[in-house]
């Protein structure tokens, strides 16, 4: 048994000053290897009177798990060690790659510093939606297609055993446009009022120019007065800022629920001049964004008197002047997560 006591002061002594996983390595199999001293003694039992073996097998079985177990608790110790990390500040710095604005995050920002610089405040609404909020207050009937499930996002109420498939079903939606936010702050604000609200708006669409998730900017003007020439006035001095002082610009009617008259507003092709190519589709003209006098139905929705106040608003796909004002012939670029495509920004 003093045999056994020293060992374990032994084993003690020499775990004290291993200082990596390969020293204790060596330092087990010395004792519990295939060659070890406790291996050595387990087999010189069987040449122990009868009556010692039960002392000395329990003695033997007992001082192994004990070095098993200290093996053990000195691997953990060593490995959270050697996971440090350890800086050698005499070798050069490693050379880390700037980031960079994403296009864009960078027409984005360029469009909000504009309007704010012509007096517009900025306003955010939620993304998730109430059918009132981005339909019905906006003067989109039941039976617009806009409603479609092809290009609406319903959400599955909470609870429902089935998805919604029809605005039946659901009355909750990812927000198509961002023209939701004009009806929450009229509801809030007393006019004059004059903001922006851009942010992500989504459609189920695909292709080479929509994505299922892309940006637009709305515009309002609320006051006393406002009229169309108001509007013009705000979107060509937008135009000429983004795009240059010389660029043309028209107003062509068109047609949205929620303005009454509509315009989509066109500019000059940049690449051609007007004289027809294949950026313009041989028009010698660019639709750029939707305009128009705000529907009294709207303002009656927001409580907004249309007898003493007009008013203006205007959409802007952020994506759409981003693919103009670069060269990009595919929104779907944007998204790809290409760095050969980012970094040219």
């Amino acid at each position: 048994m003093d045999y056994y006591a020293k060992l374990e002061e032994s084993f003690q002594s020499e775990l004290q000053s291993v200082s990596n996983t390969v020293e204790l390595q060596t330092l087990l199999s010395k004792y519990i290897g295939k060659n070890g001293f406790i291996t050595q003694k387990l087999k010189e039992m069987a040449a122990a009177p009868k009556e010692e073996r039960a002392a000395l097998g329990k003695a033997v079985n007992k001082l192994k798990c004990y070095i098993e177990e200290q093996g053990k608790e000195k691997k953990a110790s060593l490995s959270k060690k050697d996971n440090r990390t350890y800086v050698d500040i005499t070798l050069p710095g490693a050379y880390v790659k700037p980031g960079g604005r994403h296009p864009v995050k960078i027409v984005l920002n360029e469009i909000i510093d504009i309007f704010v610089s012509m007096g517009f405040a900025v306003e955010e609404g939620p993304e998730v939606e109430t059918d009132f909020y981005n339909f019905e207050a906006l003067n989109i009937p039941l039976n617009h297609p806009a409603r479609d499930m092809q290009d609406t996002f319903y959400i599955k109420p909470l609870g429902a055993e089935t998805p919604a498939n029809s605005y039946r079903e659901s009355n909750i939606v990812l927000r198509t446009h961002t023209s939701p936010v004009q009806i929450r702050i009229m509801e809030k604000k007393k006019p004059p009022l004059m903001f922006i609200a851009p942010g992500k708006v989504y459609r189920c669409d695909s292709d080479i120019s929509h994505t299922p998730i892309f940006h637009q900017v709305e515009g309002l003007m609320v006051d006393e007065g406002i009229t169309f020439a108001n509007l013009k006035a705000v979107l060509e001095a937008f135009i000429h800022i983004v795009f240059g002082p010389d660029v043309p610009v028209r107003f062509r009617p068109s047609f949205f629920p929620f303005t009454e008259p509509s315009a989509e507003v066109d500019m000059g092709c940049f690449s051609c001049k007007g004289t027809g190519c294949r950026v313009c589709k041989n028009s010698g003209w660019i639709e750029i964004l939707g305009a128009g006098m705000v529907d009294p139905r709207v303002f009656n929705k927001a409580g907004i008197d249309t007898n003493v106040y007009t008013g203006f608003a205007f959409g802007i796909g952020i994506e759409r002047i981003a693919s103009l004002k670069y060269g990009i012939d595919d929104i779907r670029l944007n998204y790809e997560g290409d760095l050969r495509f980012l970094r040219q920004f």
